[in-house]
């Protein structure tokens, strides 16, 4: 059977205080898209990451290859979960599915994380073992995220991206909606 992964982003810590006892696996489009996935027959796991508001890149990693990986997962983070995603396939010379990367963030000047989440060089050789790569960005998202589509542009330039005007850091507030058909048309 065929298998997803997506992976959520971080949070601020009082944002993850105040979700309610809703996991960041199930904020925004993220439960949309599993539900999508799920439809079409595609075993879909959204693994919660531990302390998200300060991720660690060790313990993410725990988490995230406790899910088997084959030639035909498909890949799918936002923000922070995309830039883990990059870095990831960057250090594991694997073979995978398709990839989505929606407002990856890779604190392209580390400033924000001082635990060397992504200290990290991609590698080129990612976009040859993915079966495609799209990055998804918006005009309206934060120049950290457009420094980081920018910094993937160039070391992975056969990567499509997907972009749009206004839908911010791709959040329920900022779409206005939970569903995103444009990320899952690159899927089904």
């Amino acid at each position: 059977m065929k298998t997803a992964i997506i992976l959520h982003g971080m949070p601020s810590e009082e944002e993850y205080r105040t979700l309610d006892g809703a996991e960041p696996a199930k904020q925004h489009w993220l439960q949309w898209l599993t539900e999508e996935f799920e439809n079409a027959g595609i075993e879909t796991h959204v693994p919660t990451f531990p302390e998200p508001y300060k991720p660690d890149y060790a313990r993410w990693k725990d988490v995230f290859e406790k899910v088997p990986i084959a030639e035909d997962t498909i890949l799918v983070g936002h923000s922070a979960g995309a830039g883990f995603i990059a870095r990831w396939l960057s250090e594991n010379k694997i073979h995978v599915g398709k990839v989505a990367l929606v407002a990856p963030w890779l604190d392209p000047m580390p400033r924000t994380l001082k635990n060397g989440m992504f200290e990290f060089e991609l590698d080129p050789g990612v976009q040859d073992r993915a079966e495609s790569i799209s990055i998804f960005v918006s005009a309206d998202d934060d120049k950290d995220i457009h420094d980081s589509v920018s910094y993937l542009k160039t070391e992975w330039p056969k990567a499509a991206i997907v972009e749009f005007m206004s839908k911010g850091h791709f959040t329920l507030t900022d779409m206005g909606t939970r569903e995103f058909p444009e990320l899952r048309n690159v899927f089904l």
